[in-house]
């Protein structure tokens, strides 16, 4: 191999290994801002849950929403259990037909 030639061989591997270095870096730089960005979405999103947490779904309010449920159910069963006995008055005083001859 002549000097021209292994000149032509070594240039060629360093502009192939600078090529995959350049698209490293390019990928590299964009994978770290994305990153920067998630983090600082991850962030917004741990204050919000925080927020909804502290404010929304307190035990307390979830208690008072469970006994007001309990209380319109129980209300729905004894209307449920009342109407047997309106029936049941019904058909006692049913009114006898005349027949007329």
């Amino acid at each position: 191999m002549t000097g021209a030639e292994l000149m032509y061989v070594v240039g060629f591997f360093i502009t192939v290994f600078g090529s995959i270095f350049g698209v490293w870096k390019y990928l590299d730089g964009k994978l770290t801002a994305n990153r920067k960005d998630t983090e600082k979405v991850a962030q917004d999103l741990a204050a919000h849950k925080l927020h909804a947490a502290e404010t929304f779904a307190t035990k307390a309010s979830q208690a008072e929403q469970t006994t007001q449920l309990l209380r319109a159910i129980e209300s729905v069963g004894n209307r449920i259990d009342g109407v047997h006995e309106r029936l049941d008055r019904l058909y006692e005083n049913a009114p006898r037909r005349t027949t007329r001859g």
